[in-house]
């Protein structure tokens, strides 16, 4: 079964038992992948529509943090539940030890040494933690092994 199929079966289902924040969203996915796939003229694979559940939940994280700034507990709650059903459909996440096992290797493989190698480490990073780990804290680990701190 696609990714694809699964977001469609997982709605019809949500939609059957009268989960309306799980429809919703699972709706909101699917319309951003739909509207992505008329932009590029073509069917997404699983990786591109796995990409675009990705970037959902980078902005329900960048949300909450936002709604708990702004003392709004009950918005925060709701996004990161909305985390939580989409995180269903992402890949096992890695954990810091195995992000800081991957910096080392990037950092073997790419021969860095300063913290202006910074964008060499992430561009071999990027394929093996993409979708698996939070960006911003595989940069700030990379940063801080640059730097000598890691």
């Amino acid at each position: 079964m696609t990714l694809k199929e699964r977001l469609q079966s997982e709605t019809t289902a949500a939609m059957r038992s009268g989960d309306s924040l799980r429809r919703d969203t699972l709706r909101m996915v699917q319309n951003s992948a739909y509207n992505l796939e008329k932009k590029s003229g073509k069917p997404l694979t699983d990786e591109e529509l796995l990409a675009v559940v990705s970037r959902e939940v980078k902005t329900r994280r960048e949300s909450v943090e936002a709604f708990r700034k702004g003392h709004r507990e009950d918005l925060a709650t709701k996004e990161e539940a909305e985390i939580a059903i989409l995180g269903e459909f992402l890949p096992e996440q890695l954990g810091e030890a195995e992000i800081r096992d991957l910096i080392e290797q990037a950092v073997k493989a790419t021969a860095a040494e300063t913290p202006r190698d910074l964008g060499k480490v992430m561009g071999w990073l990027a394929p093996h933690t993409r979708g698996r780990a939070d960006g911003k804290l595989v940069s700030s680990l990379v940063a801080a092994r640059l730097a000598g701190a890691g």
